[in-house]
Parts: structure tokens; sequence; C-alpha cells
């Protein structure tokens, strides 16, 4: 009986100060009619005010979003149905544009893009909405981006560094590990001071459970937010998604943390925005695709930058993943991707097949921020490494036909196979920044060239549980690292010999 009267007194409390406040004046009320309904989108008559991205209410509960506009009529995508809604349902405007709840207390939870919890807990507590739509900050008040953002993958870290603030695209076909890569990503943040929110569009209820089980067992769940529309939600939910992880993104930034976020992918949302397009009869260009593909896209992505000191600090580094057919790195919606963003990470179907993981295409992945992410010591150790690297990618091929080779080739040709045998990873294994500077110490100091390719694995084992015990740091002099790895593989190298 005491928790009915007061909530009793609440409905009072608040229809007093509902009273107090009240003006009263001429209101105008614009009401519009359902013409058609169907595949998620409507066509609404009426409601000469509205506006692009004004959210709509129906009289059975649904809700809509202005989608496109004509000269009689709306056409809105549906964010809630029910089966109530019919052709003559009336229909209003909020006078709002759609936004989703941000905030800490989003940490650890699973949301759709309206910000409605999927995890079954209560509705997060939130003082502050973000529009899902908002301009990127502009040019002055951005920073060149200048620390390094740890993957945790060694040929990432050290080849193909990855900064925050940056946008690193993740490109391949199905099946070759790019949702690994994040994932890696995301479990290595753990203890770094940097937020993560990871964005699941279109995927089916069996991804979405595996994704939220891995981020649980690795303890990554609890500075996570994910944000959810699955394949069998409303294709308006669908394309919002992104918008929706990056407005969560977006106001950590603001508040001058570090932010890392996922999309995954944007193959199937450009997918989604294409139905919903030619639903709503808009010309279509390439491939079907309406003609602002590109900038809906671009419009996502710049909103993920390093802000300078003035403006907080924060940053954002996005990690969208898109999808290949057939390796075909050329094709349209790939293409945009890559000239949006600051790099790529490209996976091949044959380095896959032969056994080499993450299956990461060193010749056609590239980060065009490059040393200015790195700690100046890795930096200096990688060095060349790439390069020589892909010489010796080169060279290889001559040794299928059996030709014989100088002594010097030779030693290159070993160099680099053993290179190559350091680089292989197992997935969800990511590895701390200060292990990368220690394989490269001993690969550079030539501690690992008369070992056998097979012992490698061993070797790297070795070096990383000495590594974790050791007090040393990424700042340490070099000759301090140098005689500390080749201590610790002495007794290893005696062994192999």
């Amino acid at each position: 009986m005491s928790s009915e009267s007061d909530m009793a007194t609440g409905i009072l409390e608040r229809q007093a100060k509902w009273l107090e406040s009240y003006q009263p004046g001429l209101r105008i009320l614009e009401q519009g009619s359902v013409v058609s309904v169907g595949d998620g989108i409507t066509w609404i008559t009426g409601l000469p005010s509205a506006a692009m991205d004004d959210v709509l209410t129906f009289a059975d509960g649904s809700r809509a979003m202005v989608f496109d506009l004509t000269e009689e009529l709306i056409g809105a995508i549906l964010l809630h149905d029910t089966d109530a809604l019919t052709a003559g349902t009336t229909v209003q405007r909020t006078g709002r544009v759609l936004s989703v709840p941000v905030g800490d207390a989003l940490l650890g939870r699973i949301i759709d893009p309206l910000g409605t919890p999927l995890d079954g807990g209560p509705t997060p507590d939130h003082t502050r909405w973000q529009a899902l739509e908002s301009s990127s900050p502009p040019i002055t008040a951005r920073d060149f981006v200048h620390q390094p953002l740890y993957t945790g993958i060694k040929i990432v870290d050290t080849m193909i560094p990855v900064g925050k603030g940056q946008r690193q695209l993740l490109i391949g076909d199905e099946g070759l590990g790019r949702s690994s890569i994040a994932l890696d990503a995301v479990i290595n943040q753990r203890d770094k001071d940097v937020y993560c929110v990871y964005v699941l569009i279109g995927q089916k209820r069996s991804t979405v459970v595996n994704t939220i089980d891995t981020l649980r067992e690795y303890g990554a769940l609890e500075y996570t937010t994910m944000v959810i529309a699955e394949a069998s939600s409303l294709p308006g939910l669908q394309h919002l998604a992104p918008f929706a992880g990056c407005a969560v993104a977006e106001f950590w930034m603001q508040q001058g943390r570090d932010v890392l976020v996922i999309y995954d992918d944007l193959s199937t949302h450009a997918r989604t925005y294409r139905e919903l397009s030619l639903l709503l009869r808009r010309p279509p260009g390439r491939e079907a695709y309406p003609g602002d593909i590109f900038y809906m896209h671009a419009r996502l992505l710049e909103r993920a930058t390093c802000l300078d000191a003035a403006h907080g600090g924060g940053s954002m580094t996005a990690l969208p993943i898109v999808e290949t057919k057939l390796g075909e790195i050329a094709a349209y919606i790939p293409t945009n991707l890559i000239s949006i963003t600051d790099g790529q990470i490209y996976l091949d179907h044959s380095l896959f097949a032969g056994g080499f993981r993450p299956a990461i295409d060193i010749a056609r992945s590239v980060s065009r921020i490059g040393g200015q992410a790195q700690h100046p010591c890795i930096k200096e150790e990688a060095g060349r490494m790439k390069l020589d690297y892909l010489q010796f990618l080169e060279l290889e091929v001559f040794t299928r036909f059996g030709a014989r080779l100088e002594a010097a080739m030779e030693a290159t040709i070993r160099h680099g196979r053993v290179l190559r045998e350091i680089l292989k990873q197992d997935r969800l294994s990511p590895l701390p920044a200060i292990f990368q500077l220690a394989w490269l110490v001993a690969f550079n100091d030539g501690l690992f060239e008369d070992v056998d390719l097979d012992a490698i694995p061993s070797f790297l084992e070795t070096l990383e549980e000495e590594v974790r015990r050791s007090m040393l740091s990424l700042d340490s002099p070099r000759e301090e690292w140098s005689a500390a790895v080749a201590n610790w593989l002495s007794s290893d190298i005696r062994d192999a010999s």
C-alpha cells in the first residue's frame, strides 16, 4: 500500500509542477494519415511542416523517422511498428530529431539504436541525449594523430600502426578473420583507459551471441557498449545502428576520453540503405546504390578524429569493416571506404588457406598515419621491416622454380621466413606493446637466425613470459633490452642447437 501511495504522491507532484509552468496560448497541431505501409517504410500524407529526420508518432504507438520528402507524400522509415499500423492510421510530428541516451551508465550494456536495453536489464540512467546525426568536428578543433592505439596484433602494431583518432578499414572476404581482428583490438584495451563501442549491423543472432560471449569471457564487456540491430530487426534500425554507436562514442570523446568504435559491417549497412532508398523510389546509381551512398559513409566516419587540448583532447578511433567478393578490392563500396579512411588492413584468402594467421596481406595494407602513431622505440626497431618483408616475398617466388640462389639471397629468404613465422598469431590472443618491442629487438639482433622455424613459437612463449615478469618498459635504453632479451633466450637457443 505504501508503494502505491508514494506513486500517487509522485504523480500529483508532477501534475502540480506542470500546472505551475503552464502558459495558455494558441497551439497548432498538424495531423497526417498513413497512405501505405510495408517492408519497413511508410508513406504519409499531410504534415506540411515535416522536415528530414523528424520523428513521427502514430496513433497505434508506432514510431518512424522522415527519410524522404516529395511534393505530395512523406516517406518515413519505421523505428517501431505494431500489427495495428495500417493505411488510414493518424500520425503526428513530435518536433524532435532522433537521439540516443549517452553516458557511463551504458558501459557493459547491450542496446538497440534507440537506446532500448536488449540485455534484460533496467533502462540505463542517463543525464544527456546525443543526436544521432551531427556535424563532424571542424578542422580547427582537430589535432594530429600522435598517440598509438595498440591492437595487440604483432603484424599490425609494428607494420600497420593505428593511432588514436584514426579511421582504419578492415577489408577482406567473409570468413577471413576481420571480426577477430576487431575483437582482439577491443580485448587489448583492457586497463588502458579506452572505452569501446561495438556496433553489429544486420548480423545473425548466433553471431551476435558469440560476439557478446567472447567479450564477456575476456572481461572486455565491462568497458564496452554494444549497439545491435540484428538481421531480423527493421531495416530502419539497421540503417541507424552505426550512427547510434557513433553518437555514444562521440559523447565520451567530447568529455576528453579515448574511444574505439567498431562498425561490423558497413557492407551490410550499404545494402540496407540501398534497400530503403529503392523502396522510397530514389533514383539508383552504380550497382543500384543511391547517389549519396558515399556522403552517408563519409559523414559517419569523419566524426572519428583526435581533438586538440582546447576541445578536451579526446579521440574516437574507428575500425569499420567491409566485405569483398572474391578479393575484389576495387568494388564500389570498398573503393568508397578506402578513399574515406586513413588506411586499410587487407585480409587475403590465399594467405588464410596457406595457414598464415592473421591473413593480412602486407603488400595491400597501409596506414597513412605511419610512424606518427608509434612509440619511438618501436618505430626505430620496425624501421625498414615492411619494405624488407615485401622484398622477401618477391624473392621467394624464385625458389619455387628450383633456381640456384646466391648466398646473400638465401640469407635474405631465410631472414624473411623467420619473420613470417614470428608474425603468425592465434585469434583472441592480443599481446602487450612491451612484447612487441621485445621480439623486434630479438629479431634485429639475429637471435632467431639459427633457430628451426618450428621452434620459433616456443621461443616467443618464453619471451612473453619473461617480458611480463621484467621491470623493463618501452622507454628503457636499447642496450638494456638487447642484453635482457639475449639472456632470456640463451638457454632455449642452446637447447635448440
